[in-house]
């Protein structure tokens, strides 16, 4: 134990406790926020990112399916 105590640098220790705290304070910030006087506040985002979930997805997919493809030509050109 008394080793990794020694091997601490106490400016990296700072430089992260401050990274921490800055970090801290704008997301305390961001849970705030109030939502526009035009919109429901019951009301929730469908979107919510789902629509760029679902087009990496399709990208991932294409990305598998021509490996698979070139693969498949490759085992043929043996």
């Amino acid at each position: 134990m008394k080793n990794i105590i020694k091997n601490i640098n106490t400016n990296q220790v700072i430089k992260a406790i401050y990274l921490l705290i800055i970090l801290l304070s704008i997301t305390a910030l961001a849970a705030h926020a109030q939502p526009p006087d035009n919109v429901d506040p019951d009301s929730a985002p469908i979107d919510g990112g789902l629509s760029l979930l679902i087009a990496g997805g399709v990208g991932y997919g294409v990305k598998k399916l021509k490996e698979k493809r070139k693969k498949q030509l490759e085992e043929q050109e043996k």
